[in-house]
């Protein structure tokens, strides 16, 4: 190890050495959603473009496909709409909670409707 002129100290070569990490990985299974965007229905050409350039940043094949779902709910567009025009959701952040007919009934939205209705 001191072979050379003037090498009075030793040398630990690469003991304790573990690299460098040129970047992030996760195992994602077939069919896994990698990204989920909620926009107005106005921006859906700009967001698939915008996804169209991101892909090709990833290996593999992706596919892009818009949901007909509202937000991130569980309702499709179409029924969301109508139980908000009726009342029987609620809004809960992200996501909605549907207000059930069971229980007392002047909890029940169709009940308070039918009780004003009789006053008048």
């Amino acid at each position: 190890m001191l072979s050379c002129a003037g090498a009075d100290r030793l040398q630990a070569g690469m003991r304790g050495a573990f690299g460098k990490s040129y970047g992030k990985a996760a195992r994602v299974k077939i069919g896994s959603i990698l990204y989920s965007v909620r926009i107005k229905e106005a921006d859906i050409k700009k967001a698939l473009e915008a996804f169209r350039r991101a892909k090709n940043k990833f290996p593999g094949s992706q596919k892009l496909m818009v949901s007909n779902k509202w937000g991130f709910t569980k309702l499709t567009r179409l029924e969301y709409l109508k139980k908000s025009a009726e009342g029987t959701i609620k809004n809960d952040g992200s996501d909605v909670k549907i207000i059930r007919t069971k229980g007392p009934l002047a909890n029940s939205p169709l009940f308070i409707d039918a009780k004003v209705e009789k006053t008048k």
